[in-house]
């Protein structure tokens, strides 16, 4: 299961709220305050480097990487130490495959500042599509140590996902129960609980789930379709079956899943 797109919206929603949410620094931290009728003052330059990073957000939420690239870099003009600035960087830099550059912007965002939990959440993403889903979930941990992430479910589903991958199904388990206590109608949670309590021949809590995730408004890829109508076909109702199978045929006439329906092959 793919980390994406959904978990690229909920990084940018983090990266944004962590722009807004970005204090200052003291001129003690950043070095001597230069004279202001030279050099804007070091609260200047952090509020440039916020707003440098929220354009680059939205440029990357409509896929305009360079311009993205060009804005986070001016974030980093302005100050070298903002931690967003370097965490936008590295998702732009994922987007593009430049896995090298992406590495070393998330490494200098978690060096300035090791517990940043938007961060540590991205790095752990960015591992985890690299197969190295094992090692990817102790930065979801530590995005996790902060009680005032304000997006905290994106974490925890992330984790939860790259457990699955991992086979840790247990701690899958965990933290995809985690993030509904934060978002109840999260859709990837939901959806996720619902594969693994079907696997589980736990029929009733997987369509519990799947209910759920329906009623989150949320549209259906064939693959939910297509375990919507196993679920149906183990409790025996026939007529769900045919619907799910119906949205099947007629939505995703190409999938497998629907292939797999055609069939007959529920097992």
């Amino acid at each position: 299961m793919s980390l994406r797109p959904a978990c690229l919206g909920g990084l940018l929603v983090a990266l944004l709220a962590a722009c807004q949410s970005q204090p200052a620094r003291s001129p003690n931290e950043i070095g001597s305050s230069p004279p202001p009728q030279q050099e804007p003052t070091p609260a200047a330059a952090v509020e440039r480097a916020r707003a440098h990073t929220e354009l680059a957000a939205s440029y990357l939420h409509i896929g305009r990487l360079a311009v993205a690239l060009q804005e986070a870099d001016e974030a980093l003009k302005a100050d070298p130490k903002y931690v967003p600035a370097h965490n936008l960087l590295g998702v732009v830099y994922m987007e593009l495959k430049e896995d090298v550059k992406a590495k070393a912007s998330f490494e200098r965002a978690l060096k300035i500042e090791p517990n940043d939990s938007d961060a540590n959440n991205s790095y752990g993403l960015f591992l985890c599509d690299r197969k190295k889903e094992r090692e990817s979930i102790r930065y979801f941990q530590t995005a996790l140590k902060n009680p005032l992430y304000a997006t905290a479910h994106d974490a925890n589903v992330n984790a939860g996902i790259c457990s699955r991958r991992a086979g840790d199904e247990v701690g899958a388990l965990q933290f995809f129960e985690r993030a509904l206590v934060v978002r109840p109608d999260d859709p990837r949670a939901l959806v996720n609980l619902a594969q693994i309590h079907y696997a589980r021949r736990q029929v009733n809590l997987a369509k519990n789930y799947l209910n759920r995730f329906t009623q989150s408004s949320q549209k259906a890829d064939a693959a939910t379709l297509w375990l919507g109508a196993r679920i149906e076909n183990a409790l025996g109702d026939r007529a769900a079956v045919m619907s799910y199978g119906k949205q099947l045929k007629d939505r995703f006439p190409a999938a497998p899943e629907t292939q797999l329906f055609i069939d007959g092959r529920f097992e």
